[in-house]
């Protein structure tokens, strides 16, 4: 007989292809998943994985299955989430997905709120690129995906992904102490060839907003360096081996040795979060919540020019992040529901 939690931990071992990551996912140790793996396949009388280099593939016979599984898998978090909004309960899993420099200033004071006044909640949290985690939230494998838009080359977002813009704010170029353009007071996109660069890995939404934005300047960017962290690119430009272009939210990290410049035209990104419109549980509108009242107490010199909510839509959310605290008095500015590509400021950028 197919028991139920042997067939959830081959579902996430098939979406997944390694024991580990399921294991990561599940809670569980390797060994665990693996020992389920095998009374699975003796249940079911035949080969369900195999290994492939270091991880493992599906049989036929496996693909056949895991269909079956997922769809069980889907069906029972479908019914979790209907029993949770039905109860009005903030408890159970939460997986937040998300792009480094959005996660390390908002986050973490976000779930440390959450968990204090949500013991049940179960918060889960993996940083990456959006390409890699909409996917995961579309598939249901994601709660919400922390992520940004810059304003020259907006995120995709696929239908049913509902999109609230937390942060709006500009981008520098980061220089090297020293650096010929150090000591502008600004500096024209045009003027930037025959720099080496550092900047996050090919296929990341910054990587090619940064190509696109030189290249519509008539400037070929020399990628040398391609990290996903901006901390690690500070460095590579303190070190004088690049240049880069810095979000305001993560400039305050910077080490010794880095200076900034203002670009003309102003570059500006919007940092977002994005949730599926359908599958939106109680802890997910209270993590929307508190990372709405982060936003703006963390940096609300960062939206002041985003179009706001109706008041009352801001109160209920902020009441429902916290019914015991008293709401700010001016709500954050936040906008869902608008074209990415949709610059909230006026057309105010100082021209060359």
């Amino acid at each position: 007989m197919i028991t139920w939690e042997r067939l959830r931990v081959f579902a996430a071992v098939a979406r997944l292809g390694s024991v580990g990551e399921a294991a990561a996912v599940l809670h569980i140790t390797g060994p665990a998943v693996s020992q389920h793996l095998r009374k699975l396949e003796k249940e079911v009388q035949c080969r369900l994985v195999e290994r492939d280099g270091r991880g493992i593939r599906l049989t036929s016979a496996g693909h056949i299955l895991a269909r079956s599984a997922q769809a069980m898998v889907t069906t029972l978090d479908d019914a979790e989430r209907d029993l949770a909004n039905l109860h009005g309960l903030v408890a159970g899993p939460l997986r937040i997905g998300g792009v480094a420099s959005a996660l390390r200033a908002l986050v973490p004071p976000v779930l440390s709120s959450l968990i204090t006044r949500h013991p049940r909640l179960e918060p889960s949290l993996r940083d990456g690129e959006a390409v890699d985690m909409i996917p995961m939230l579309q598939a249901r494998q994601l709660d919400a995906v922390v992520t940004e838009s810059w304003t020259h080359r907006p995120a995709h977002m696929p239908p049913g992904i509902r999109i609230t813009r937390l942060v709006y704010e500009d981008a520098q170029l980061a220089v090297p102490e020293g650096h010929p353009l150090a000591d502008r007071e600004f500096v024209a996109l045009s003027d930037l060839h025959g720099e080496f660069w550092t900047t996050c890995p090919e296929g990341s939404d910054a990587h090619e907003a940064l190509l696109q934005l030189l290249r519509a300047h008539e400037v070929e960017a020399e990628v040398r360096y391609c990290v996903s962290d901006y901390a690690t690119q500070l460095h590579l430009v303190a070190a004088g081996l690049a240049v880069t272009l810095v979000p305001r939210m993560v400039r305050e990290s910077a080490p010794p040795g880095v200076c900034f410049v203002p670009c003309r035209p102003t570059v500006t990104r919007s940092v977002v979060v994005a949730t599926a419109a359908d599958a939106e549980t109680p802890g997910v509108r209270a993590f929307m919540a508190e990372m709405i009242r982060v936003a703006y107490r963390t940096e609300p010199s960062l939206t002041p020019h985003a179009p706001r909510k109706s008041a009352s839509d801001e109160r209920a959310l902020a009441a429902e992040a916290s019914p015991d605290t008293d709401a700010p008095p001016d709500p954050p500015a936040v906008t869902s529901h608008l074209p990415l590509g949709t610059d909230p400021a006026p057309a105010s950028s100082p021209q060359e």
